[in-house]
């Protein structure tokens, strides 16, 4: 499904603001509880997934 390049855009935007202010509230990370850090790993792993999904969907006129 194409979108027009302005929502595409914007979801790009959104993504990238999302994984920045998901970093710019961590505080230190206690690193001997492995369930904060897989909690930390999984979110972060779905934020770059929600990024790379906003960047590789086509936009309207791109060729398919």
């Amino acid at each position: 499904m194409t979108h027009p390049t302005v929502v595409r855009e914007a979801a790009r935007v959104i993504a990238i603001e999302a994984a920045r202010a998901y970093v710019a509230n961590i505080r230190p990370i206690d690193l001997t509880n492995p369930g904060v850090l897989v909690g930390h790993l999984m979110a972060a792993e779905t934020l770059l997934m929600d990024i790379v999904t906003a960047h590789t969907e086509p936009t309207e006129g791109a060729a398919a």
